[in-house]
């Protein structure tokens, strides 16, 4: 289908405000101290996996609490995988992580979505808090304590790219800014295709699109299973930054943070996750931690409640604001009709 996304931006001043982003996030390690290109690093794994799940949430319609679980599962994967004392090359690692991450959502996929609306809440975070309670409650992957494990490496066909110590954390950053900017691309052309048009459709009005003749379980699931490897993605690049899994990494939390950066940057549009995890970890948290260290989470929490009670539709929905004050940006669709003429490709 030709029609764009109501997700995507539409103008000119958009597409070029996004690769702005990316360019300036591209230089900073060249002006930034190492420690905030360790924290930018940090940022953009989380900006991996809430932009994973909006796939999920702003996409499809489905609140998911259990999607973490396929990120921890992707790390611990490359752990179990990975010999002591012995890295292995990138080109390796990444496809086990991601299969690891697709199969667990395959299957909890499959027995959530027979549920809807709160019941598949629920379910979704019954599945994440049972993949914790495995690596919790047993030595698997170290147990409670976690373990460390030697980081993948930059190496394909018998050769590996070697660098010192102190520039490791930069390919670390380029490494996940390329994969974040692929799973962009990726995403972008995904909801212009019919598949993503459906998807959207879903999201309105799930009993029409079964109307006109859609099986929207199986679409359902096919996101559902996208989402668990694209956090996969997530999952083993944050064992190739920081070299080490907890039980943490699976907990039913880091769902909700990535939620959390869903409404901070805006529920709908795509880039709208990135730009929330990369206020939300390389702004917010730092902002806190310097501001009142003892009262870390109290600011977090106050400085989320004013940017939701004030910017209803996250800092995305601020921008076009402005933009529709200066006469650059006006809303795609006026009404419900038209929303839904929009997500299912009518009209």
């Amino acid at each position: 289908m030709s029609q764009n996304s109501a997700m995507l931006p539409r103008t000119r001043l958009g597409k070029q405000g996004l690769a702005a982003g990316a360019a300036l996030l591209a230089c900073l390690p060249m002006v930034a101290p190492p420690y905030y290109v360790e924290l930018g690093t940090t940022a953009v794994i989380a900006a991996m996996l809430a932009l994973s799940l909006q796939l999920l949430v702003g996409c499809t319609g489905l609140v998911s609490l259990g999607h973490g679980a396929f990120y921890g599962l992707a790390a611990y994967a490359v752990y179990l995988i990975t010999p002591a004392n012995t890295s292995l090359g990138i080109w390796l690692t990444l496809p086990a992580a991601v299969l690891a991450a697709g199969f667990a959502a395959l299957v909890v996929g499959a027995l959530s979505l027979r549920t809807k609306g709160f019941f598949f809440l629920m379910v979704t975070l019954a599945f994440g808090q049972m993949i914790f309670f495995i690596f919790h409650d047993t030595k698997i992957g170290g147990g409670t304590d976690g373990a460390y494990l030697a980081k993948p490496v930059l190496s394909a066909f018998g050769y590996e790219l070697s660098l010192p110590r102190r520039q490791r954390p930069l390919a670390a950053y380029y490494v996940a800014l390329t994969l974040l900017v692929a799973m962009y691309a990726g995403l972008a052309y995904l909801l212009r295709t019919l598949f993503g048009r459906v998807l959207e459709g879903i999201r309105v009005n799930e009993h029409r699109m079964q109307a006109l003749g859609f099986n929207t379980y199986r679409y359902k699931l096919a996101a559902f299973v996208l989402a668990g490897m694209l956090a996969g993605v997530a999952g083993h690049m944050w064992a190739m930054h920081r070299g080490f899994v907890n039980p943490e990494l699976v907990g039913w939390h880091r769902s909700a943070e990535a939620l959390l950066m869903i409404l901070l940057g805006g529920l709908t549009t795509l880039h709208g996750p990135i730009i929330g995890a990369l206020c939300y970890v390389g702004l917010l948290r730092e902002f806190a931690s310097l501001l009142v260290p003892e009262r870390t989470l109290l600011v977090e929490g106050l400085v989320i409640l004013a940017i939701v009670l004030a910017l209803p539709q996250g800092l995305t929905g601020a921008q076009f604001g402005v933009l529709r004050l200066r006469g650059f940006w006006r809303p795609a669709t006026g009404d419900a009709t038209s929303r839904e003429r929009s997500a299912t490709g009518d009209g």
